[in-house]
């Protein structure tokens, strides 16, 4: 139960702060649609999604109604296609992502995720039709996402899939030419993909999640912001550690992740479901006052990309995740720091000054919760250059133990420093460069497997 100085806490975090539920994701499996007849399997996929979450928007207005937090998103993440599909050839699979879209568009949520495929240790044939089927599927509907998890810390890294990645981003890029290349925004490629994430476009139903369930998704990096701002004016910068910011961030996190489960668990119950986990990301949008660089400038730097830079992610996610850890026992999604550049103003003003370069993105994204999202490339990029940057970050990963993921857009006819505009939260910025571009096409040629690292021999 939130106490009476919780709730006017909350109240002045939703109106001077941006504090909202970024999404409330309804995850549901499709596992039992499947049958050798595409047309009934196309029938049996609608017909359960527009049973099971026909009523989610509804439920998630009157939340809102209720109590005046804002919830942005409402969306649906199913079991992965490459699952469902399988057997059938590429016009079978062509047609379950037509008719994902359609059940979304018939209960009017944002997204469907689940377009995906788990191929870290080697791919299927399903999973390589869905694979070829990628730009197809994506370019053909309006609300489908896609997501393939070609590494784990267990298995390695599958670098035939990752090779064959690259050609399929550059395919998608050129396919949506004129929406400069904005295909690419609905596939992220993953390391360590979490099962239960509530964001898009990584969000799938996972073999281990119940037959339905409820996962919330909150962000507040104003929130954030404006709760260290407060401390050192009332505090005194010269009488502040860095610890103390921390602890400072921690808090906020608590107050803003009881917030995001309450009103997850109060979706989940009008609709009779299971409540499965609050992911506290801090995921910010193109809004002034809610990024993810404004959090770095309270915490002493004047430049997104500075020297430390990397230090002060890593506090940052650190912090979130402990604040979160203390207020719930169902964290779970990715509950961190997300550095999507387009998608932040202030991080895509740093990349337009240079002051912020992608091997320092890269640097950054060992320590933050996600990896190299939301970024924009020349569109003359080669598919193996692609490809060599996804293996780097799916390494970080790998090694590291954690989510790593890559949402590249080479942004076809345009070279870096020209702008890219998406809308909505999707944003916009520069392209940025690319170094050393074509200088890796031997390495990624030799495909294959990166072997597991021996800390993967760990029961």
């Amino acid at each position: 139960m939130m106490r009476s100085d919780q709730i006017i806490n909350t109240i002045d975090m939703v109106q001077r702060e941006n504090l909202d539920v970024r999404t409330i994701t309804m995850g549901i499996n499709l596992l039992d649609c499947r049958h050798n007849d595409i047309d009934v399997m196309c029938s049996r996929v609608v017909s359960k999604i527009e049973r099971l979450a026909g009523n989610l928007v509804d439920a998630c207005e009157q939340i809102v109604t209720k109590y005046g937090v804002p919830i942005v998103n409402k969306r649906l993440a199913v079991s992965p296609a490459a699952d469902v599909a399988a057997g059938h050839g590429p016009e079978g699979f062509i047609a379950l992502a037509k008719a994902m879209d359609q059940a979304a568009h018939s209960v009017n949520v944002d997204f469907i995720g689940g377009y995906s495929a788990q191929v870290q240790k080697g791919a299927s044939a399903a999973d390589d039709i869905l694979i070829d089927t990628l730009p197809e599927a994506l370019l053909s509907t309006e609300k489908v996402c896609a997501s393939i998890n070609v590494g784990s810390s267990r298995a390695g890294i599958n670098m035939n899939a990752v090779k064959r990645l690259g050609q399929i981003l550059k395919t998608l890029a050129e396919g949506s030419r004129a929406q400069d290349g904005f295909g690419c925004a609905k596939l992220v490629i993953f390391t360590n993909q979490p099962e239960d994430n509530p964001f898009m476009a990584g969000a799938y139903h996972g073999h281990g999640e119940p037959e339905v369930v409820i996962n919330v998704g909150v962000s507040g990096p104003g929130v954030v912001r404006r709760a260290l701002e407060r401390r050192i004016e009332r505090d005194g910068a010269e009488n502040l550690g860095l610890d103390d910011l921390a602890e400072e961030i921690k808090q906020t996190s608590c107050r803003v992740t009881r917030c995001g489960e309450l009103l997850g668990r109060e979706v989940a119950s009008r609709l009779g479901v299971p409540f499965g986990i609050v992911d506290l990301s801090l995921a910010p949008t193109p809004k002034v006052g809610d990024s993810i660089g404004e959090i770095l400038f309270s915490l002493g730097l004047d430049a997104v990309g500075a020297p430390g830079s990397t230090a002060c992610i890593a506090m940052l996610n650190d912090a979130v995740k402990k604040g979160g850890a203390f207020a719930s026992q169902s964290v779970g999604g990715l509950s961190g720091a997300f550095i999507p550049v387009l998608e932040d103003s202030t991080l895509a003003a740093a990349a337009e000054r240079d002051e912020l370069s992608l091997e320092k993105l890269e640097a950054m994204t060992c320590v933050c919760s996600v990896g190299l999202d939301m970024i924009a490339v020349p569109g003359d990029t080669s598919a193996e250059t692609l490809s060599a940057m996804i293996a780097d970050e799916m390494a970080i990963g790998m090694i590291n133990k954690k989510t790593t993921a890559v949402r590249f857009i080479p942004v076809p006819g345009k070279k870096a420093g020209e702008r890219v505009e998406f809308g909505g939260l999707f944003g916009g910025g520069t392209i940025m460069p690319v170094r050393n571009q074509g200088k890796s096409a031997r390495f990624i040629n030799y495909a294959g497997h990166i072997p597991a690292p021996i800390h993967s021999l760990n029961n």
